[in-house]
């Protein structure tokens, strides 16, 4: 079931599986794509302290790689090299930007397996869901290639014949981009796809359990052509005094960041000293709605494939599965039946769909969630237990109620819990029952049902019989406390642009 998806990132469909055959027939790769520097104003850099620290790997804790652990000066000079790229990079024509990101794009592609498997190293992530990142992260850089093209102003009818009256639209500046652990390489792509098309210098702080993904997309940015001082990539462990510099440091025009709601919110109250442009992708709590006249085969491998996508720790994961009483038991009975045979082991084969969790934090909130929801009258009905390491089974928790704490708060780990309903409006109650409001999905065959509900639904993103629903060539973002702006898509460039009113007045 699990193999059988067609997205990107899902790590076992047709395509990407004959991938990772290919892959294991051909050794590993990773290693030529390793740097134990940081990259910034074109150069290959140390921390100014010499300090370093190690990246492991979560499937069995050895070391990887060594990089710069970088304090605020070793950042500053980061700042200060995009901001002095930056005149000559917004001069360049449109076209001249795209050629860039187009020569991004095809090295990204030529690493495939490379870059795939050194993710797979730092992350954890199976190997073909690596492999699917890679061509979706790629897609973010070849879409905003294309839309470098199109970031069109407009000529506004003037009150008077001796006025012309223009909207045009410029680069805001220097990005900082601050990005996650679980989506090493389309979760920095999303954001220096359209800050790069739009004609703004980027710094990126990616996750300290992550950084190497980064650091081998600067090599690539660099073989590309990029001026030097375009991109740049930070690695510190200091992410709290890193965090507030990107955000108030005044050469940094915008920020943008993926991450927790409780972080999110410290960022935005630091941009706020400057009244700094700010984009926040935060922390979701997806419901999953299983309608009586759903299909429900589908719905069961729909909520698979969304709930067990790198382990369940995304931002857009299932988190709560709400079933109606007429379909509960059989839902329930097939939804057990495929989790149960989701196959754990060597990230690096092809046939294996769950593999470790980020870190020891991770696998105590997993645990910490299970207990709460089994000392307030839940069951397990396949898994609950440690598989090994840092390895947890596939879980799922029937009989789940709304006291419980997995229903209010983001697991991030492989566990489902199954609720019951009764009604339509009480199925939109309970899902809307959130602080969150990322990503929702829920199935049904009655047309006039799909229009209500997804209507109905306080979310940024509402995937209809659909458990995958990223794309580059639609808006991916929240509502709510999982924030605001909207990553991919024609919108995508919007938070990175300034559009400014020109009057030109006196014309004869």
């Amino acid at each position: 079931m699990y193999k059988k998806s067609r997205s990107f990132g899902l790590g076992a469909g047709p395509i990407i599986f004959m991938l990772g055959i290919i892959y294991l027939n051909r050794g590993m790769k990773y290693s030529s794509l390793l740097r134990n520097h940081a990259f910034a104003g074109g150069k290959w850099v140390s921390s100014e302290t010499n300090r370093t620290f190690e990246v492991r790997n979560p499937s069995n804790s050895a070391v990887v790689a060594s990089v710069p652990d970088m304090n605020e000066h070793d950042v500053r000079q980061a700042i200060l090299a995009a901001h002095a790229a930056w005149p000559a990079y917004r001069l360049l024509s449109a076209k001249e930007r795209a050629q860039l990101l187009r020569n991004l794009f095809e090295i990204i592609l030529a690493n495939r397996e490379a870059l795939a498997e050194l993710m797979t190293i730092e992350s954890g992530k199976v190997i073909t869901e690596s492999l699917g990142e890679v061509s979706y992260g790629a897609a973010f850089i070849e879409w905003f290639a294309e839309e470098a093209r199109r970031a069109y102003g407009d000529i506004i009818p003037a009150s008077s014949v001796d006025r012309r009256l223009m909207v045009i639209k410029q680069p805001v500046g220097v990005v900082a981009a601050i990005t996650p652990w679980n989506f090493p390489l389309a979760m920095i792509t999303r954001k220096a796809g359209p800050a790069l098309a739009a004609g703004c210098p980027i710094v990126i702080k990616p996750a300290s359990e992550t950084p190497l993904t980064a650091l081998a997309l600067a090599s690539f940015a660099e073989e590309a052509g990029f001026p030097a001082g375009t991109f740049n990539v930070v690695t510190s462990t200091e992410h709290s005094a890193i965090g507030k510099l990107l955000c108030e440091d005044p050469l940094v025009r915008k920020v943008s960041f993926t991450g927790s709601t409780r972080v999110g919110k410290i960022l935005m109250a630091q941009c706020s000293q400057g009244l700094k442009k700010i984009t926040l992708e935060l922390g979701g709590n997806a419901p999953f709605i299983v309608f009586d006249d759903a299909d429900v085969d589908a719905a069961v491998k729909g909520a698979v494939a969304s709930k067990f996508r790198h382990n369940g720790q995304t931002c857009v994961c299932v988190n709560r599965v709400l079933v109606q009483d007429k379909v509960y038991n059989e839902f329930v009975e097939k939804f057990v039946d495929a989790v149960s045979h989701l196959k754990t082991g060597d990230v690096m084969r092809p046939d294996v769909q769950i593999g470790p969790l980020i870190h020891n934090r991770g696998l105590e909130k997993v645990q910490m969630h299970i207990a709460d929801a089994l000392s307030k009258g839940a069951k397990v009905a396949t898994g609950g237990n440690t598989a090994a390491g840092l390895v947890f089974q596939p879980t799922v928790l029937v009989d789940a109620n709304s006291s419980m704490m997995i229903a209010q708060e983001e697991v991030f780990g492989p566990v489902a819990p199954v609720f019951r309903f009764e009604t339509e409006a009480e199925a939109i109650e309970m899902a809307n029952d959130t602080s969150y409001g990322l990503a929702a999905y829920f199935y049904s065959r009655d047309l006039n049902r799909c229009i209500r509900v997804a209507e109905a639904l306080e979310y940024g993103m509402v995937g209809v019989n659909e458990g995958i629903i990223s794309t580059e060539v639609a808006p991916f973002g929240g509502v709510k406390e999982s924030g605001f702006g909207r990553e991919g898509s024609k919108y995508g460039m919007d938070d990175y642009l300034e559009k400014k009113y020109i009057c030109y007045g006196g014309i004869r």
